[in-house]
């Protein structure tokens, strides 16, 4: 599970030992064996089938699905594997980033209905931190995303955490409106443990679909609206060749009671963070659910795959072979700044409306001796400074005489601070302006990064003012 403060700060994860599981699958009824082996970092989840004539692939990635129906289904190939959600569930919420998974069916086992059985069987196996940082894809303003075709809507806003809210309403007596608020980090005790579900006047249709050829009470949470008629229960047994049920009330047909008075809600949460792991990526934010399915879930997690690697597009490059557009000399007789306060070491990139400026950052900087020295990190302040001087030498650049002029900020907003950055590090400082300079009033977007990760970011406002003296 995960037990740091920090979330951001994390390693990468895989497992210390190799653990299995065995059980039936639900669509399929096919006995599986499954096998969780330790990776490196980097790799991610990937199933590798195992009883086919050449052990296949198949990446878990919402691009990999190929069908939704009361379950998420990956193919890449010919391979496919079926009802992956409950057990990457599992995964996410234990936090394990790499992991093998080798399968000996083309299902994973249904176990009862819940994610329990993985989660304990992860534990079993132990975490294992790994020298590399958790890649994580972070909800910094609100996005929206409505699916048509299900009626299904899902907003995801900032947070310091990973949490799900899912709110259901099936239009059942019985269920009512659920809804579930809960933070991944306490999947164990409070999600893992949900179960699937089904309604009775559903069954004859999934098995007319070729679905449910493993289900039973054992690993579903059955519910009825209404009472069958005895010719409708004996048709349902005979389909779903089981021994006959009777039904005598509205109500939940399990011989056991539900785990948790919004049971079903809780299952959505469950699986709205298996199909959203699908991103490959952790998520940090806050998704809010409105009647979501797996069809739903999916879609928006194209959604929010599509926006991280939109964001990639945006990170810029670093080549240290490439000549510079400006040296450090030639940045000193732009800007008024001397050492220890310049704090820009190159300008790498620079065109009419955007401007890329690097620093080195070492273990001899001057602010390490007072700030955290036990514990070097770059104050945030100064990442903002060196963000403003990078924009500064952007807006001098419109003018004729740039080592004349000098550049006053006005204003920072909204500025957020989202990552250390300490000795060793090579950061960018990426400024854009966000309308055309008028009367010396320039207006920019500056985001910082450490490698693909942002680390602080700021809108800044300045005006450039030509020296009297």
């Amino acid at each position: 599970m995960f037990h740091k403060s920090d979330f951001q700060l994390m390693k990468q994860t895989t497992i210390k030992n190799q653990v299995s599981l065995q059980g039936i699958g639900l669509h399929t009824g096919h006995q599986t064996t499954l096998t969780l082996i330790p990776t490196d970092a980097n790799h991610g989840i990937k199933f590798r089938r195992m009883d086919l004539d050449k052990p296949a692939i198949v990446i878990a990635d919402c691009n990999k699905v190929v069908a939704t129906n009361r379950g998420t289904v990956l193919q890449q190939g010919e391979a496919k594997i079926h009802t992956v959600e409950h057990l990457l569930s599992a995964l996410v919420g234990c936090g394990v980033d790499n992991v093998l998974i080798e399968i000996d069916s083309d299902e994973v086992p249904i176990m009862d209905g819940s994610a329990l059985a993985f989660v304990e069987a992860i534990e079993r196996a132990e975490i294992q931190e790994l020298d590399a940082d958790a890649d994580i894809f972070v909800i910094d303003t609100p996005i929206h995303f409505n699916d048509e075709n299900t009626g299904a809507e899902y907003i995801a806003l900032p947070s310091k955490y990973y949490e799900v809210t899912c709110v259901i309403d099936f239009n059942s007596e019985v269920v009512g409106q659920q809804t579930a608020a809960l933070n991944v980090l306490n999947y164990k005790k409070e999600i893992a443990s949900a179960r699937t579900f089904v309604f009775v006047h559903e069954l004859a249709y999934l098995v007319s679909q070729g679905l449910i050829k493993g289900g039973d009470l054992d690993n579903a949470v059955v519910i009825a609206n209404t009472i069958p008629t005895p010719a409708e229960l004996k048709d349902l047994s005979e389909k779903l060749n089981k021994p006959l049920i009777s039904v005598e009330k509205e109500g939940y047909l399990n011989t056991t009671s539900l785990r948790y008075p919004n049971e079903l809600a809780r299952h959505k949460v469950l699986d709205v963070i298996g199909d959203l792991a699908l991103i490959g990526k952790r998520i940090q934010g806050k998704i809010i659910a409105t009647k979501p399915g797996h069809t739903s879930n999916v879609a928006f997690a194209k959604v929010l795959k599509g926006l991280y690697t939109e964001s990639l597009k945006k990170v810029p490059k670093y080549n240290p072979n490439q000549k510079p557009v400006f040296d450090s000399v030639e940045i000193a007789a732009q800007l008024p700044h001397r050492y220890p306060f310049l704090l820009i070491d190159k300008v790498i990139h620079l065109t009419a409306t955007e401007i890329v400026g690097m620093k080195n950052i070492t273990f001899n900087e001057s602010y390490f001796q007072g700030h955290f020295p036990n514990n070097p990190v770059m104050p945030g302040v100064l990442q903002i400074e060196a963000m403003a001087q990078t924009g500064g030498i952007l807006a001098l650049s419109t003018v004729p005489d740039p080592g004349n002029w000098d550049t006053y900020f006005l204003k920072i907003d909204e500025a957020k601070f989202k990552q250390k950055v300490l000795p060793g590090d090579t950061i960018l400082f990426k400024l854009e302006l966000l309308e055309p300079i008028r009367r010396g009033i320039v207006i920019m977007k500056g985001t910082a990064f450490v490698g693909n990760k942002i680390v602080s970011e700021a809108n800044l406002t300045a005006q450039i003012v030509r020296r009297t003296n």
